[in-house]
Order: C-alpha cells, then structure tokens, then sequence
C-alpha cells in the first residue's frame, strides 16, 4: 500500500518540477534578423526582470553586434552573422540597444525591472 502512495507522490512532485521549470528559468531569447531586432517593423522593447540571461539569436544572413549606447551598463557583441550572444543582465534600468553597423534604424530598448 505503501508503495503506490509513494510512487503517486513521486509522480505527481516531478510533474509540478517539470511545469515550474519554464516559469522558474530566467532567459529571454531575441531575434537579429536582418537589419532589425524581435520583429519587423518599429523599435521593439523587450521587459525581463533582473538576473535573467537574456540570448540574441541570430538569423538573417546580415552581419549585426549588439551594443548598449545608453544604460546602467555598456556590453557590446562582436561583429556576427550567425551564432547567439548571451548577457546576465543583475543592473536595474533601461537599455537602448543598437547594431553599430545599421544604427540608427536598428534599435531596441531593453528594460531590467
């Protein structure tokens, strides 16, 4: 009797652990396409919490960087045309991001809450 309760109760703490998994990760993935970022179309803000990874993906053919020129901390990616770049962002505030090779028009604004 004993058995089965334990194996239902195992089952069932699994299942909750793999539900949490996704709500509990703090990544934020975001599109480099070709000459813009997250999506076609007027300057994209993207909103994660403080602590999380935040993973540019590329995925046009173009060659793009990723570079903070207002904010509470300065990174910059290299030139890439493929691959992904990935930034644990702990400061609070708000970032305006740009491809250096196609700014101004490639932009984004980044907020950490």
């Amino acid at each position: 009797m004993r058995k089965p309760l334990a194996m239902a109760l195992l089952a069932a703490l699994l299942g909750a652990l793999l539900t949490a998994g996704p709500a509990l990760s703090k990544r934020k993935s975001i599109e480099v396409d070709d000459n813009y970022f997250v999506h076609e179309g007027k300057p994209s803000t993207v909103t994660v919490k403080a602590g999380t990874k935040v993973e540019w993906e590329w995925e046009g053919e173009a060659t793009h960087n990723v570079t903070v020129k207002k904010g509470p901390v300065k990174f910059h990616s290299k030139d890439m045309t493929s691959g992904s770049y990935t930034k644990k962002l702990r400061k609070k505030g708000t970032y305006k991001i740009v491809c250096t090779i196609h700014a101004p028009d490639m932009r984004m604004t980044l907020k950490v809450n």
